[in-house]
């Protein structure tokens, strides 16, 4: 087996590449000890040889500025935790930028480890006039270099069969020559790092890289000495003329120079591309929020009239299905749990499955595009006045899909205080857990009136939500940045990539991969809470009126159930809020996971062997016993879907917050804050919204 590291800048298109390279055949999880995402892929060479690729995350150098940097380097340098070492490195570099992307490859050149570059983007490159005489480049780096054009696989078999043959060529090692002087106050410190474990190569790298480091990084806090032979370093370079810390990006900038003008041609007058007419009106002061908004509204409009057809279609197979399993199953507690429990349970969530694979293709399509950075620009000005930059509503908008890697995104930021300040706003940001949730209760309670061609008051609804949760992110972060999170407003540096049109397979995998572990949640998590639930509403058994209709003695069950139980108990919590018990049970049991609150009304109701529409209708007829008034009106619902837009309602979110807060009791301290600030808000918010419309009268 031969494994292959892919590292390159960010927007170079390396991970569509590497999507090329081995289409679904991919396995995702984390680095061992962090959270920084781990994606793994293969596929079989040209040879039949078996080839593992590891994908690292974008970095524009091996700075070890942030946590997602120091994995790359900890890989590169031979000593990741789960020992994990590469036969060969590939570098993308994007053929439009070859100046600055080389700067990267020129540091992995020195790492001692045989390496392939692949010129990715050279279309582009073409179609902009530049011109680069690749053998001439593969003369002065040393190493093989295939061009490609990953979204459309192009070059992927020479790419293939370079890896194959880098790996029984010689490393590569430093292309250019340090002034005596340098090399000479750099020996001592490059012994030490030879003493630690690195390679000579690898140690001169370290070395010269380590001169412009401004705090001590964990994986080097145990050399010996370390410190030390630094700041000697720097004192003898200082005596000598040089400035320590602009050493690296000096010696690397000029030889890259003569590179580029020994290898690349460029067109005298440069025209205006493509980007560059397009931002003139997508960042434009006015227009550029109103088209970011509009898109918004696309996407949640499409949420619901794109998915409807598919949706249905879901419903008739799991109605089938579940009424084809019950019919061949005799009357009694077993079928009940089939066709309750497990069919009303889970199919109750899958069937919105749909909505959320729309919803990951657009977040995905924005990404890919280039279009996500240009959002992050357009808030910029906003997120200043609440003490962060634009770099913070990357991980933000990140979390309509999810709010885990959300949070994982933010490893990006530099500053502390900023990373923790959007962690703990991160989850506010309306994710695809809540959508079963909102499409429950929106199709129940909203009527789909059209209010502008291709908007209807559904789609309105459901853009009010998720903007009520970045409304209250922006206020709770500035709220954080003004006390515990207080400090400077640092200047946002963002690259804007060129529009792209994303590759259609890339987006499939995308999609594939997101549609797969909400799958995988369906399958484990919400059918285990889904079979309790059914055990919990079906024991102890009492005695039933049989005199009563089917579902009135459902509902006496219901009542004296252990379920039913632990929904009177804590119905005088809900009751201020306008719910019944049934619904303070279903929210007690979403703390788990939000989606788990359909299940829980699918296993109630027992909804198992007919579609989602049985369930709404069910909602829609539920009334209290007692007085007689419908349990469900709009105004409930309203007030419960802004209950579930501030509810932290995610174990998996508490469990990354807590490991990218700091870990251990640090880590714990601010994920419990980040818990009851927001079950607060949740709670006083949805008090607001039905004591405030019932005393205007909208409470029918």
């Amino acid at each position: 087996m031969l494994r292959v590291a892919i590292i390159g800048n960010p927007n170079t298109g390396k991970t569509t590449l590497f999507n090329a390279l081995t289409g679904l055949r991919q396995r995702v999880g984390n680095f061992a000890g962090v959270t920084v995402e781990r994606v793994e892929g293969g596929f079989k060479g040209p040879d039949g040889r078996r080839i593992t690729v590891l994908d690292l995350p974008g970095s524009y150098s091996l700075s070890a500025g942030s946590p997602d940097e120091q994995v790359a380097l900890e890989v590169l340098l031979h000593r990741d935790a789960d020992r994990w070492t590469p036969d060969v490195v590939l570098v993308v570099i994007d053929a439009v930028h070859l100046e600055r992307n080389l700067f990267l490859a020129s540091q992995v050149l020195e790492l001692g480890i045989p390496v392939v570059i692949a010129l990715n983007q050279f279309d582009v490159a073409q179609d902009e006039g530049i011109a680069i005489d690749v053998p001439e480049l593969i003369h002065e780096l040393g190493v093989p270099i295939v061009p490609t054009v990953a979204k459309r696989g192009e070059g992927l078999d020479p790419l293939k069969r370079a890896l194959i043959t880098a790996a029984s060529l010689p490393a590569p090692a430093r292309k250019f020559v340090l002034p005596a002087d340098v090399e000479d106050a750099l020996a001592p410190l490059k012994s030490c790092l030879v003493e630690a474990g690195l390679t000579p190569t690898a140690a001169g790298m370290e070395a010269l890289r380590l001169l412009s480091v401004s705090k001590s990084e964990p994986h080097l806090v145990t050399v010996p000495q370390l410190q030390v032979q630094i700041q000697d370093a720097m004192a003898t370079l200082k005596n000598r003329g040089f400035t320590p810390n602009r050493l690296e990006s000096e010696v690397r900038y000029a030889w890259i120079a003569g590179v580029i003008e020994r290898t690349v041609s460029r067109p005298r007058t440069i025209k205006q591309n493509l980007s560059d007419q397009i931002d003139r009106i997508a960042l434009h002061r006015v227009l550029g929020p109103v088209i970011f908004l509009v898109l918004m509204a696309v996407v949640f409009q499409a949420v619901f009239s794109w998915a409807t057809p598919l949706m249905d279609g879901i419903e008739v197979l799991i109605g089938a299905l579940g009424g084809a399993v019950g019919d061949r199953m005799a009357d009694g507690d077993l079928k009940s749990l089939v066709v309750d429990g497990v069919f009303g349970g889970v199919g109750s969530v899958l069937v919105f499955l749909p909505q959320i694979a729309i919803l990951f293709a657009f977040i995905t399509l924005l990404e890919h595009s280039g279009y996500m950075a240009r959002a992050a620009f357009l808030m910029d000005r906003i997120m200043r006045t609440v003490g962060l930059h634009g770099k913070s509503f990357i991980p933000m908008l990140s979390g309509y899909a999810c709010a885990v890697p959300g949070v994982m995104a933010t490893r990006t930021i530099e500053d502390p205080k900023d990373r923790l300040a959007t962690i703990m706003v991160v989850p506010l940001m309306s994710c695809s857990a809540r959508l079963p949730v909102y499409t429950l209760l929106i199709g129940a309670f909203v009527p789909a009136t059209s209010l502008i061609p291709g908007l209807t008051l559904q789609g309105a609804t459901m853009l009010g939500m998720y903007l009520l949760g970045t409304v209250a992110a922006l206020a709770v972060a500035a709220i954080f940045k003004r006390t515990l999170l207080k400090g400077p407003v640092r200047p946002m540096i963002l690259e804007l990539p060129p529009y792209r049109l994303p590759s259609a397979w890339s987006l499939l995998v995308s999609v594939a991969q997101r549609c797969q572990l909400f799958l995988r949640r369906a399958g484990t998590v919400i059918l285990a809470l889904s079979i309790v639930l059914w055990a919990m509403a079906t024991y102890p058994k009492s005695a039933v009126d049989a005199s009563l209709p089917a579902e009135a003695q459902q509902e006496q069950q219901l009542e004296h159930s252990v379920l039913g139980q632990i929904g009177h108990a804590i119905e005088p919590v809900v009751r201020p809020l306008g719910y019944d018990w049934k619904i303070g049970v279903s929210i007690a049991a979403s703390f788990a996971a939000r989606e788990v609150f359909v299940s829980t009304m699918g296993t109630i109701y027992g909804v198992g062997s007919e579609n989602e529409a049985a369930l709404t209708e069910k909602l829609v007829a539920e009334t209290n016993p007692v007085t007689g008034q419908r349990v469900y009106t709009p105004l409930v619902a309203i007030g419960l879907m802004v209950f579930y837009v501030f509810a932290l309602m995610c174990i998996s979110t508490v469990a990354v917050t807590v490991r990218e807060a700091g870990g251990g009791a640090l880590g714990w301290k601010w994920a419990t804050i980040q818990f009851g600030y927001m079950l607060v808000l949740a709670y006083v918010a949805a008090w607001i919204v039905y004591a405030g419309g019932t005393a205007l009268g909208w409470g029918g």
